[in-house]
């Protein structure tokens, strides 16, 4: 089939690096693939990648606010293209939805949050209208297809888990060495990493707050707009907190750490505990998004969201038993090899893309996969 994927950007972030996966993981199936970013490149590692794997990309050049440019922009590409699938992501739906009319392609939409965080409300209006007009909705975990019914009132036309490169996380003892003593990490030196965007959502305040009455050392890897006040909360800290900035090397990074940390107030499916899981590493997440559906039969713990006590507690388990930590994070890779493959969420989005196409498109002859 032909599958063009549109996102608002290629910067680096969960939702913009899953849509390239699963751009390349079709494109891997036999599929034709293009992906449409709104705005101007970036020179993020993600262009790169999809540039490496052939992948076409178009940028459209978005301007601030709403760019009423950018719908005439894609409407015409959309028609050079002519994909039988039209694929959006985050904001990208707002922009592509007028191009229903005028395109005799199926329409899919992927919530990466629960609904009622994935966008604003005005944003959630428009989705809701998207959703009645036949767009497709995707989730990409029950908790977030729970929320899709709550919010929209129907349920979503699949739930398919996102998916990661496994072989990517098969590292080696020696790399382990390697990476450690490059960032200055002492042997036995219990290390913590979280990786994400310094914002609200991920809470790494609380994260700060827990390790300091915990003995180990925390590495941040992700930038973002609270960097400076997470820097100067750590202060005290010294050099048991680092601040990396954005990596492209998450996989030397977990092979570094002895566990991955993640104090979100909220989540969709979150894939850097998937990534951490087939690194083997063990888990301490809060309990929000589809995280509890990740961390199960004793791959990790799991804590109350905003709770700094149950977090330290979580996280001091961890570093005073070591061994415990390690077989964790052995049934974490054990169980990442049965769930997590790529190619696993590629071929259940061409599955869904290809009941829609025999259906017409229409949402409501398109029954639920249970995917997840």
């Amino acid at each position: 089939m032909r599958v063009t994927q549109v996102v608002p950007s290629l910067d680096v972030g969960g939702a913009e690096r899953m849509a390239a996966l699963l751009s390349v993981s079709l494109r891997d199936l036999g599929h034709q693939v293009e992906v449409v970013s709104l705005y101007r490149p970036s020179g993020s590692w993600i262009e790169e990648e999809l540039r490496a794997a052939d992948v076409p990309v178009s940028f459209l050049g978005k301007g601030p606010g709403f760019d009423a440019r950018v719908v005439a922009r894609l409407t015409l590409l959309l028609r050079r293209q002519r994909p039988e699938v039209v694929h959006t992501h985050l904001h990208g739906l707002r922009y592509a939805l007028p191009c229903l009319p005028v395109l005799g392609a199926c329409f899919v939409h992927t919530l990466h949050n629960l609904a009622e965080r994935e966008v604003e409300r005005p944003g959630r209006w428009l989705q809701h209208i998207a959703f009645r007009a036949g767009v497709a909705p995707v989730a990409i975990g029950d908790a977030v297809a729970d929320s899709v019914l709550v919010e929209y009132g129907r349920p979503p036309a699949a739930a398919i888990a996102n998916g990661i490169r496994l072989d990517d996380y098969a590292v080696s003892t020696a790399t382990r060495d390697a990476v450690r003593e490059a960032l200055g990490l002492a042997r036995g030196e219990f290390t913590f990493l979280v990786a994400g965007r310094l914002g609200e959502q991920k809470n790494h305040r609380l994260l700060v707050e827990a390790m300091g009455h915990t003995g180990g050392t925390l590495l941040v890897a992700g930038d973002g707009p609270l960097r400076s006040a997470l820097e100067v909360q750590a202060a005290p800290l010294g050099r048991r907190v680092r601040f990396l900035g954005v990596r492209r090397d998450v996989p030397a990074l977990l092979a570094a750490a002895d566990a991955l940390v993640l104090a979100s107030s909220w989540e969709g499916n979150p894939l850097v505990v998937m990534e951490a899981m087939a690194a083997g590493r063990p888990v301490v997440a809060t309990a929000v998004g589809c995280v509890p559906e990740l961390l199960v039969d004793g791959t990790g713990i799991l804590v109350r969201p905003g709770d700094a006590g149950s977090l330290r507690g979580a996280m001091l388990t961890l570093e005073r038993d070591p061994g415990a930590a390690a077989a964790m994070g052995r049934r974490g890779r054990e169980h990442a090899a049965r769930r997590f493959d790529s190619r696993t969420m590629a071929q259940a989005y061409a599955d869904l893309y290809r009941r829609l196409r025999d259906s017409g498109g229409a949402l409501g002859r398109t029954s639920p996969a249970g995917a997840v």
